[in-house]
């Protein structure tokens, strides 16, 4: 089977018409670069609308609006978290660190009723590592873990990418450890000694 071969147009006013067409092209958007478009996001109705201008935004003076329904930085608000660990359970990367502390007394309850038994010594949150799924926002009993809009938090130091919520300093934690501790041994005591006097009125 032959093939035949196709010939391109290479003469010297080609080439000038090709670059003419280019030209023009780029004097055109040019010309209009004086005008700008508004920062709208992909689902506002005008946002196919503006056809000319430049499209470029002064960042970070100027930035796209960030959607309802965007996933970016996590936030907890400590004082409606009940330390059930659901968010660090169902995370798939381990990006979520809770330890718990069983409370002595009580500590009050949250914004929708529910009771607070546990402190939170810690509850940090490595946005090194989170993959902005949103699971734990979904199995949040309380809804106290959330997405902010927040979406430039970029950093130096890697470190700096977690984030801490909890609402006590370390030596506030141990101390809410050892009251926990004290209070397993004397109902441990309590619980030894009533053994023994059971025994003896046998």
């Amino acid at each position: 089977m032959e093939r035949t071969a196709v010939k391109h147009k290479t003469g010297f006013w080609d080439v000038v018409k090709s670059l003419g067409s280019g030209l023009s092209l780029t004097w055109s958007h040019f010309l209009k670069a004086g005008n700008r478009r508004t920062p709208e996001y992909v689902s506002d109705e005008n946002y196919f609308k503006q056809k000319d201008g430049l499209v470029t935004l002064k960042y970070p003076y100027e930035a796209i609006p960030v959607p309802d329904n965007g996933r970016y930085r996590l936030h907890n608000e400590i004082d409606d978290c009940i330390v059930c660990d659901l968010c660090a359970k169902v995370c798939p990367v381990n990006c979520i660190t809770i330890e718990s502390v069983k409370a002595t007394e009580d500590i009050g309850t949250t914004s929708d009723g529910t009771k607070k038994r546990l402190y939170a010594p810690t509850f940090d949150i490595d946005m090194a590592k989170c993959c902005y799924c949103g699971l734990c926002t979904t199995v949040c009993p309380t809804d106290c873990l959330t997405m902010t809009p927040v979406y430039d938090f970029s950093e130096v130091d890697i470190k700096n990418m977690v984030y801490h919520f909890t609402d006590l300093t370390p030596e506030q934690a141990e101390e809410k450890k050892q009251m926990f501790a004290k209070q397993q041994e004397e109902m441990a005591a309590a619980k030894a000694a009533a053994l023994a006097a059971r025994k003896s009125n046998k």
